[in-house]
């Protein structure tokens, strides 16, 4: 009996992932028990409107067949963006599958599924889509009043004329600048009308209010009037929307009025950001730098074909797209909507349907993606330079900005680096850009997103670099070259300090170092209590650089080595060779110490582009980890591969990171032995072990305990997970404390079934937390993996304890009711056991 051939496949692009979801709800309600392949592409995630090219591209992909793909779009750039999807189908036979269908897209879709469900072709779907409205047009319009002039909308009628017009005042203080041109673009490409905007005060335009490069050339300043004028099937919805918008002035908010140059500040100095976090220890003291770069080079080459060159243009386009929707979602989250509006702008600059309509001109006309880019780039600089208003005049450089990061990633230059020695101040860092910080360069780090334990703090605390977090934008207008006062260890900052205030820091520097000069001529001894039991102080790397800073201070092994840093900053995966000379390196590096080489751990806030990771609504609950390398298995089969090719020659651990229970260590398990049948066999000393930093693994501990040699709690993810309270969110950044009784609970509970079986350890980095060492010890912990840097002073604390006295304190905090009283215990402790360092 043959088989039915596939229907014609669907997809769905709309600026809202809800009214795709719902439309396709009742669409598949109409053929309920029959085959329907659909897919969606809609919204920039869950939650924040547009549409994606490389989105559409992976959805057609997704239904792609014999029978074709119709696209239904629901309006605005969402045509624009199905177009260039199509262009960036590397199969140029799926091309001419494809047929996009101007139909309306809830109507469209019901009648399109229920057509292509009954076997009809791809032409026949799109057109019955096409002249769904007729049934609808012909009961409400009139006789005569053009209902039937084939699948067009209906008419203009005396209430409905053709073009509707009206003025609005510009209040905006700065006029229509990035953030409030950003919402009026934004609501203007959601609705189905032809809105053109003129400056009527200073004779600019008409422009076309769905572009962000045209909107910005107008000029409009505060007083001046635009005439807003709008045509098409929902033209005067359009202009209630704009007038209205305007009358709200585009829901900005006004900024705080500026803080007097005498206030008060901190220390004596100008006053410094609010809500700054202690993130990496330690006294920085230097000029103020920022994140900078040389120009991208726009390459001399050979053009390939138009549609090559096109292609090539949407693929460079997505990735900083992504990195936009990262900070903006991430912006939302630790400093609210309106701050994070700004990144809008640069959304709508990378799908302006005006400038790449310039860009694709330049194609056809046979230039090279990267030149016609550049070119399209600069025109629209030059429009805004040529402004009279010097605030909209400097928009110039928002577009300069994100026309260079797609320059960037269509030609392989360098990102963003930093230049010059001293305080680093910046928005945030993605992983990539702080690995790739230089210790002896960046003196100290502010960020004004991010919480201590995001992972730009966790690197920057591997080399041993002061960072505060959670500034705010405020930190962001701190002058270049002014001298900046960083404390990691309280989060204090000072703006250009007084005299007496800069002595008193660069004196408590001093004690610092003398300090930690002692400690690391004792760090090569063991760290073992007073009670004669020894406890591993290891290392957390991420680079051959790291392990020789471990070496050098004495670290007893290679904790965690986060791989991540070779899957950055590049176009594809590593090979199995690079891997393999890479963890050969760090292991020499250590001179023969056991080394735990974690697997890929990315996801959430660590995204590698080559592996087209759709964007999740909550990516720290989504693919990550484990997850995302087990529907990887080729890149998995070759980093186990590396792994076990140098476990034949040195001591090394594997370990699983997001584990949740035993049926994805299994799979891990199965994937490591067909890595190490490929590599000659099972090394004879490799470990296994997981990553216990899901709260459904440790209360299941005694289902996984079966499989591993022993166990890394991961305290970062843990907390978070176990408190609900997001680590890269400086919100509900005074919630993230893992010495939450609930947090050493779940330790614990670990610490007392893994006992006499299984070594745990402490990769997090509570374990670097000096007042929580004695917690940890007496809790069971065996192991504690901190930043190299961090080693001697973890070991010279050890050495304090008595681990009977640590476990009666552990007890007594597991019944405490939230982190400020085990703190408090802690504190109380000490002084009874006469420990200097301790104090709330």
């Amino acid at each position: 009996m043959s088989s039915q051939p596939a229907p014609v496949g669907i997809v769905v692009v709309s600026h809202s992932r809800c009214l795709a979801d719902a439309a396709v709800a009742l669409a598949t309600e109409m053929v309920r028990g029959r085959d329907a392949r659909i897919a969606v592409a809609a919204g920039l995630d869950a939650q924040t409107l547009g549409t994606d090219a490389v989105q559409i591209q992976q959805a057609i992909e997704q239904v792609d067949g014999p029978a074709g793909v119709v696209v239904l779009m629901d309006l605005g750039s969402a045509v624009l963006s199905a177009e260039l999807a199509i262009d960036l189908l590397g199969d140029p036979t799926a091309r001419d599958r494809v047929v996009l269908c101007p139909g309306p897209l809830v109507e469209g879709l019901v009648v399109a599924v229920v057509a292509a469900s009954g076997g009809a072709d791809r032409h026949e779907v799109a057109a019955e889509a096409a002249s769904a409205l007729m049934g609808k047009q012909s009961h409400l319009v009139p006789a005569g009043a053009g209902a039937g002039a084939g699948a067009g909308a209906a008419e203009p009628t005396e209430d409905e004329p053709a073009e509707v017009v009206g003025v609005f005042t510009v209040a905006n203080a700065h006029g229509l600048h990035a953030r409030p041109a950003a919402r009026l673009v934004g609501e203007v490409r959601t609705l189905d009308a032809q809105v053109r905007l003129r400056n009527r005060t200073t004779g600019a335009g008409p422009v076309a209010a769905s572009s962000l490069t045209k909107v910005a050339t107008l000029g409009a300043q505060q007083g001046h009037q635009v005439e807003v004028s709008a045509s098409g099937t929902q033209a005067r919805r359009a202009l209630e929307h704009v007038l209205a918008l305007a009358a709200r002035r585009f829901d900005e908010v006004d900024p705080p009025a500026p803080t007097a140059p005498d206030a008060a500040g901190v220390g004596g100095g100008r006053p410094a950001p609010a809500c700054a976090q202690p993130a990496s220890p330690g006294i920085a003291i230097g000029p103020v730098l920022a994140v900078r770069a040389a120009p991208p080079l726009v390459p001399d080459e050979a053009p390939a074909t138009a549609a090559v060159e096109w292609r090539r243009l949407g693929e460079a386009v997505a990735a900083p797209r992504r990195e936009v929707q990262r900070l903006r979602a991430a912006a939302v989250r630790e400093v609210g909507e309106t701050e994070a509006a700004i990144f809008d702008a640069h959304l709508m600059l990378l799908d302006d349907p005006d400038l790449l309509a310039e860009v694709r001109r330049g194609v056809d006309a046979g230039q090279g993606a990267p030149a016609a880019w550049d070119r399209a780039v600069v025109a629209v600089e030059r429009d805004l330079a040529a402004l009279s208003d010097p605030y909209l005049r400097a928009r110039a450089a928002d577009v300069r900005a994100v026309g260079d990061q797609v320059l960037r990633a269509m030609t392989g230059q360098p990102a963003d680096a930093v230049q010059g020695e001293g305080i680093l101040v910046a928005r945030d860092l993605t992983p990539a850009t702080a690995a790739g910080l230089r210790r002896d360069r960046i003196r100290g780090i502010v960020l004004a997103l991010g919480s201590p334990t995001s992972h730009a703090a966790i690197l920057a605390r591997s080399r041993g670099i002061p960072t505060v977090v959670g500034a705010g934008p405020d930190a962001l207008a701190i002058p270049a070259g002014t001298t900046l006062v960083v404390d990691g260890g309280t989060g204090e900052i000072v703006v250009d300090p007084a005299p007496a205030v800069l002595a008193d820091y660069r004196e408590r520097a001093r004690r610092q170092e003398r300090q930690a000069a002692e400690q690391l001529a004792a760090a090569t001894r063991p760290a073992r209590t007073r009670d004669d039991v020894d406890v591993l102080v290891s290392a957390n790397l991420g680079s051959v650089a790291d392990a020789r800073a471990a070496q050098a201070s004495g670290a007893d092994a290679a904790g965690l080595v986060r791989t991540e840093f070779l899957f950055f900053n590049r176009d594809r995966a590593p090979d199995v060779d690079e891997q393999e000379a890479e963890y050969r390196a760090i292991a020499e590096a250590m001179g023969g110490r056991r080394i735990t080489i974690r697997t890929l751990d990315a996801g959430g806030d660590k995204p590698v582009p080559y592996l087209r990771m759709p964007a999740e609504a909550n990516p720290f609950l989504g693919v990550r980890g484990i997850r995302l390398t087990l529907k990887h298995p080729a890149l998995l089969h070759d980093q186990l591969v590396a792994i076990c090719r140098v476990a034949r020659e040195t001591p090394v651990s594997v370990l699983f990171p997001m584990v949740s229970g035993p049926r994805e260590l299994l799979a891990a398990r199965t994937a490591l032995a067909a890595a190490a049948a490929d590599a000659g066999g099972m090394p004879a000393g490799l470990e296994v072990g997981i990553m216990v930093e899901v709260p459904a693994a440790a209360l299941k501990i005694e289902s996984l305990l079966p499989h591993v040699d022993f166990l890394s709690v991961g305290t970062n993810d843990l907390t978070q997970y176990a408190l609900a309270a997001d680590r890269g969110n400086a919100a509900v950044g005074t919630l993230l404390d893992p010495l939450d009784p609930g947090v050493l609970a779940l330790v614990d509970l670990v610490c007392c079934a893994a006992r006499d079986r299984v070594p745990v350890a402490v990769c997090g980095e509570v374990a670097a937390d000096e007042t929580a060492i004695p917690l940890l010890l007496g809790l069971g912990v065996a192991d504690l993996s901190v930043s190299p840097y961090a080693v001697p002073a973890i070991k010279s604390r050890v050495r304090e304890f008595d681990l009977g006295a640590c476990q009666l304190l552990a007890r007594a905090a597991l019944g405490l009711a939230d982190a400020d009283e085990v703190r408090a215990a802690i504190t109380r402790w000490a002084g009874r056991c006469g420990l200097p360092g301790y104090s709330l």
